[in-house]
C-alpha cells in the first residue's frame, strides 16, 4: 500500500479566496476511496494556508510519500506543475499524478510539456484513482485503467474512457482529513465553512463553459437523506454553521430539490447555505422561495452572463434576459441575498457596449455582480471563434480577472480599465442603497461582504486607482464602518 499526498496548489487571484477559504471537495471524496483501498492519505491545503513552494516541499518531505497528486483547472496549471516539478527533483520515486478540468482535456499538452508528470487521471477519481495504484503495484497493463492518461513506449497513451459513478451515495468522504480551522466564511468571522455537493454534472450547453463538457451534459444525484444527514453530521461533528453547495445545479430536480428543503428546515440545525443555480429554476420555484429562506439559505449565485439577448443565445445559456431580472427579483422577495456576474470581453466588445452592461447590471440591481473577462478554456465551444484573439499564453492569466482576448475595437488596458470601472461605479452606486437598508441581516451581510471584497478580492489594488473618491462615497464607506473617515 502507499503513502498519498493530495496536495492543493499555491494558486491565487483574488476571485476564488476573496470570500473565504473552503477545501478542496474533490480530494475529500478521492482521500475517502483511497482509505478503503488501504492507502494512508494526507490532505494539504497550501492555497488555504497560504504556503509558498519551499514551506510546501518541507511539508511533503515530512510525509514522505509514495505518490503526490494535485489538481488543476486552466488558470492554475502552472502552479500546479511548479510543484509537481519541485517534488520530482526532490525525489525521482515519487509517482506524480494530476487531475482535474485541465489535465482532463489538455492531457496531451500536459504529458508532453510536463515531464516530471507520470499520470493524468481524467473526469471523476474516486474509483480511476485507486484502480491506477493497484496496477502499478502489481505491475498490472495500464492499458485496463480506464479513465488515466501516461506516456507509453509508441508516445501518450489515453485508455478508454470510465463511466461515471452513478451511486454518489455510495462515496465515503475523508471529512476527518482537513484541518477545518483553514476554513471560514469572511463574511461572518470566526464561522467554519465547509463545501457540499449534493449531485454532479450539468445538462446545459453553454459555450464558454468547462463543466458542462467536463461531464458530458449529464446530471446524476445523491439522495435527499444522504445529503441532508451528512450536514448534520458535519454540523454536530465538526461545528460547521455555513455550507457552500459547490453544484452546478443542484436544484435541477424539483421533487428532490424540495425534499431536502423540507428536511432541512424539519431538523431546524440552524446553519446557513450559500447556493448557484439557473434563472430558470429560481422562476420555476417562486411558489417555494419561503422554503430556501427556512431551510437557511441566505445567498444565490444566479449565472446571468449578459444582458442582451443576442450575446445570451450566442453563449448557448438557454435563458431569456427579461428572466434575469424576474428572478432577482424573487430572490430579493423571499429577503435572500443574490449574486450574478457579466462576461465582458468577447472580440466584439466596445466601449459603448461595456457601458450597456453596466447600465443594465443597474437596473437589474443583484446584490452583488461580478464583471468577468471572457477565458478562452482551450477545451471550450467558443474556443475557435477566441483563438486569433488571444493575447498572452500563460494560463495563469486565464482567471476571468485578467484580459487575455483584444477586441477589435479597444485596446487590452482599455478593456481592463472599463471592467474595473464597471466594478466601481456599480458598488459606489450600491452604497447608498445599503446605508439606507432596513432589513438588519442582509445590511450587516452586504457591510461585511464589501469589507470581504476590500481585503482579499483583485479589486482592492485596481478600484481606486481610477481617480481621487468621492468624498459622499468616503463617506458612506466610513459610515458603513469599511474605512475610517478621517
Amino acid at each position: 500500500m502507499s503513502r498519498v499526498m493530495l496536495v492543493t496548489p499555491d494558486y491565487h487571484c483574488g476571485v476564488v479566496e476573496s470570500a473565504g477559504r473552503w477545501p478542496n471537495l474533490g480530494f475529500v471524496y478521492i482521500a475517502g476511496e483511497l482509505r478503503k483501498a488501504g492507502h494512508t492519505v494526507q490532505i494539504y491545503d497550501a492555497m488555504s494556508k497560504n504556503h509558498r513552494l519551499p514551506d510546501m516541499m518541507k511539508r511533503i518531505t515530512s510525509f514522505r510519500p509514495d505518490v503526490v497528486a494535485t489538481t488543476a483547472y486552466t488558470a492554475s496549471m502552472p502552479a500546479a506543475a511548479d510543484l509537481l516539478a519541485a517534488v520530482k527533483a526532490a525525489d525521482p520515486g515519487v509517482v506524480t499524478v494530476i487531475g482535474g478540468v485541465h489535465a482532463t482535456f489538455c492531457y496531451e499538452d500536459v504529458l508532453t510539456d510536463y515531464p516530471f508528470i507520470d499520470y493524468v487521471v481524467r473526469r471523476e477519481g474516486e474509483v480511476t484513482f485507486p484502480e491506477l495504484l493497484r496496477a502499478l503495484e502489481e505491475k498490472a497493463d495500464l492499458g485496463q485503467v480506464a479513465g488515466i492518461a501516461y506516456r507509453g513506449a509508441d508516445g501518450i497513451i489515453a485508455t478508454a474512457d470510465r463511466p461515471f459513478l452513478q451511486d454518489l451515495d455510495s462515496l465515503t468522504p475523508a471529512w476527518d482529513l482537513l484541518d477545518w480551522d483553514d476554513y471560514t466564511f469572511f463574511v461572518y468571522p470566526g464561522s467554519r465553512l465547509a463545501i457540499l455537493s449534493t449531485s454532479r454534472g450539468c445538462s446545459h450547453n453553454c459555450s464558454f463553459c468547462s463543466q458542462q463538457k467536463f461531464w458530458r451534459q449529464s446530471w446524476r444525484a445523491r439522495s435527499p437523506e444522504s445529503v441532508v444527514s451528512e450536514i448534520e453530521h458535519l454540523v454536530k461533528t465538526y461545528h460547521i454553521d455555513v455550507f457552500f453547495i459547490a453544484d452546478e445545479h443542484p436544484t435541477a430536480d424539483r421533487e428532490r430539490w424540495e425534499r431536502i428543503l423540507d428536511s432541512l428546515i424539519e431538523r431546524d440545525l440552524g446553519v446557513m447555505f450559500l447556493i448557484e443555480t439557473r434563472v430558470n429554476d429560481i422562476i420555476r420555484d417562486e411558489d417555494i422561495m419561503h422554503k430556501y429562506r427556512q431551510a437557511g439559505i441566505i445567498h444565490i449565485y444566479v449565472g446571468i452572463e449578459a444582458t442582451s439577448q443576442t450575446t445570451l443565445d450566442k453563449f448557448n445559456k438557454g435563458i431569456l434576459a427579461d428572466d434575469s431580472k424576474r428572478a432577482l427579483d424573487i430572490i430579493h422577495a423571499a429577503g435572500i441575498v443574490s449574486e450574478t456576474s457579466f462576461i465582458l470581453g468577447s472580440p466584439e466588445e466596445t466601449p459603448e457596449s461595456v457601458q450597456s452592461t453596466l447600465d443594465l447590471a443597474k437596473a437589474y440591481n443583484p446584490d452583488f455582480a461580478h464583471f468577468l473577462f471572457l477565458a478562452p478554456w482551450p477545451y471550450a465551444d467558443i474556443y475557435p471563434d477566441l483563438k486569433d484573439h488571444i493575447v498572452t499564453w500563460d494560463l495563469s492569466k486565464y482567471n476571468l480577472v485578467e484580459p487575455v482576448i483584444k477586441p477589435d475595437k479597444m485596446t487590452v488596458d482599455e478593456l481592463f480599465q472599463s471592467v474595473i470601472r464597471c466594478y466601481r461605479d456599480f458598488y459606489f452606486g450600491k452604497l447608498a442603497e445599503w446605508a439606507g437598508l432596513k432589513d438588519d441581516f442582509k445590511r450587516r451581510y452586504a457591510i461585511q461582504s464589501m469589507k470581504a471584497i476590500m481585503d482579499n478580492s483583485f479589486l482592492q489594488k485596481h478600484v481606486l486607482s481610477l481617480g481621487k473618491m468621492p468624498a459622499m462615497v468616503r463617506e458612506l464607506l466610513g459610515t458603513l464602518g469599511l474605512i475610517t473617515n478621517k
